[in-house]
Formats: structure tokens, sequence, C-alpha cells
């Protein structure tokens, strides 16, 4: 079997991890004007190399800030784009092991036309890169969460569609080559869109003004691929896709069936990470439509729950998993992120590290490495 030098990595994870108390507490304090912006960030400085030196320790090469600036996994990205600024909360269905629940959500608002003024997350990447000898991954959300979210209410900015999809995939191109030049070699993209369009339900949730929703992926299959194809040649760059991920909390269910063959054949990206951590992400089958060439990390330990799998039982899976698609094109990492939010999902920092240990352990044991 040949060993690959570039990520993903057989043990990854993607990205997002739970925020210690005290930096909970630094950021209220912010907000309340009783700290300053330097206090804050030298805070998460601390946090930060805290939680590096805890990913290090469990044996992973793939290293992330565990998202610990952001308030939220989109947001801060998506109202730094120039043209955009938040609509404010709204109260949202989701759904848990106890039933539907309501969680508040930010969403963003067109208001002008975009542009990247300058690039973001730069800054906190070059922090990243300076606290870790390992490969420093850094994740951001897709341009499909923008147009996905329904932010574009106001006609009289955008006209022509056209025109909207042009400077949103110039943001993109820009931002890509801004981290290319520090360095950022390891990117990942959130795009939930591709897993929660498989959802009949939630596409009733849809803003109107995002299109027809039965045909919506393939816009954005085009929208990313455009986005990306100027990317630098060194750069590794991956897409993630889930049902939702707050408080331990989904909005969808529903296997990749629907988009499975157009997604994963024509998404010009290097590898996926996949939700399959139950029965909601659906069966393995759609696996079968991965081509040679690209990755797919399997999200079988969740990140919603502190109890810890048992080692055999995620081995099967892979194992059924390898019923569709090559072992040498498979990894393993946990279902999503452990924090896509300030509030985190409804484990512990302890456990939390303990399920990527395993991740780590469980990915030596199948593929060497």
């Amino acid at each position: 079997m040949s060993k690959r030098t570039k990520p993903p990595f057989r043990a990854d994870h993607v990205g997002s991890l739970l925020r210690p108390q005290h930096l909970l507490d630094a950021r209220s304090k912010f907000d309340k004007g009783e700290i300053s912006a330097a206090q804050l960030r030298s805070i998460e400085d601390d946090a930060i190399r805290h939680a590096v030196k805890r990913q290090e320790e469990v044996g992973l090469t793939s290293i992330t800030d565990g998202e610990f600036r952001r308030r939220s996994w989109h947001m801060d990205f998506i109202c730094r784009i120039g043209g955009v600024t938040s609509a404010g909360t709204q109260l949202r269905p989701f759904h848990n092991e106890t039933g539907s629940v309501k969680n508040e959500i930010d969403l963003p608002k067109v208001i002008g036309k975009l542009c990247l003024k300058e690039p973001i997350f730069v800054e906190d990447f070059k922090f990243l890169q300076s606290v870790t000898n390992a490969t420093p991954k850094l994740s951001i959300p897709s341009p499909s969460m923008l147009h996905g979210l329904g932010a574009i209410e106001d006609t009289n900015i955008y006209k022509r569609p056209d025109d909207f999809w042009r400077d949103l995939v110039k943001v993109y191109t820009d931002e890509l080559w801004a981290l290319s030049r520090i360095g950022c070699n390891y990117l990942q993209i959130d795009d939930t869109m591709f897993a929660t369009l498989s959802d009949p339900s939630f596409q009733k949730k849809l803003n109107p003004s995002a299109g027809s929703q039965d045909q919506l992926y393939k816009t954005y299959i085009r929208l990313v691929n455009d986005s990306i194809a100027q990317k630098p040649p060194e750069m590794t760059l991956c897409v993630h896709t889930c049902r939702g991920n707050h408080r331990s909390a989904w909005v969808a269910a529903g296997g990749y069936d629907p988009v499975a063959e157009a997604v994963f054949n024509e998404l010009n990206v290097d590898g996926f990470f996949l939700e399959y951590d139950d029965e909601r992400s659906g069966t393995f089958e759609p696996l079968r439509f991965v081509p040679k060439g690209k990755m797919v990390v399997l999200g079988l330990l969740t990140s919603k729950k502190g109890a810890l799998e048992k080692k055999d039982d995620i081995k099967r899976r892979i194992d059924a998993a390898a019923k569709y698609i090559d072992l040498d094109q498979l990894a393993l990492s946990p279902q999503c992120g452990f924090a896509s939010t300030l509030l985190g999902n409804v484990l512990t920092e302890d456990q939390e590290f303990a399920k990527l240990a395993l991740v780590v352990e469980i990915a030596k044991d199948v593929w060497g490495e």
C-alpha cells in the first residue's frame, strides 16, 4: 500500500473543538466591554496553544485552532465579505434524540456588491502555523452557504444572478490565493447543503430566493468548482458535508443517494469528509460513485455524544464501506466538528479527545499509518 504524504490523513478531524469555559467567559466579558480585543486575543492564543498540544498528544497529523476565535463556523467568515452583514438570529427547528428543539441561528444578508476587502482568517492561520510542527488545517464555509441561507433578498443589488455568482467566485478565488501565500496547503470547505438537500423536508425550509431546491445541488457544484478553479496547485482541498450540528442536534436526515453521483464525480476536490455516524446518513452504497483519485474520510464517530464508540464496531463499519470503494481511498474522522458555535455539543473536553485518540488508534490498526 502506498503511503500518502499529503492530506487528508488516515486519522483526521473536521476542525472545530469545544471552547474551554474560561474562553467563553472571556468572550462574554469582551462583549460587555470589560476587556479589550487585545486581551481577548491573548486569552484565545493560550487556549489555542492548549488545544494544539492536546491534538498533537493524541497523535493527529492534521492540526486546527479549534475555530476558537469564531462565534460560529460560518458567520465569522461570511460577514467579513464586503457587502454582507448579519441579518440577526432566527429560531430554526432542529432534532435530537428527545425530539424536536428550537435553536437560535445567525443568518447573513447581502447589502451591497460582494468583494474581498481584506483576506479573512489570514492572521488566525499565521498564529496556528507558529504553534505547531504538524500540518495546520483551516476550514471555511462554502460559497453555497451565503446563497442557500437566503441572503439575497434585495434584487436591486444584483439584478442579474450571474453577476452575484461572478462576484462571489472572485471573493473565494482571492481568499484561496491569500491563504496560499502564507503557506496554507490544507483547506476544508464546509458545505452542509450537499447532505441536507437530500432531505425533502429540509428543502422546504430553504428561502425561496435560493432557487429550485430539487436541482440546487447542481448549482452549488458549479459554484464550488468555479470558486476553486484557480486554486494554487500545492493546496489540498476537501469538502465536508453534514446534516446540521448545533448543541448535539441536527436539521436533516437521509442518505447521499440523490446527490452522490454528481457530487462525488463532478466536484473538483481531493476528498470528502462525510457524516456517517448513524442511520440518518443512509447506507455506504453511494460510495460506489467515488472515482479513483479521490479520498473519503468516513465520519463514523459521533461528535454529538460523549459515549465512546467500540473499536471493533468502527472497524466493521470501515469493512462495510470498503465493499463499495477501495480501502486505500478511505480515512477516518468524527462525523462533524465538536463545536460549530460557541456553545458546542453536549460532551466534555476529555470525551472529545478520547474520541480523537480512538480515531488515531483505529487508523493505525486499519491502515498502519
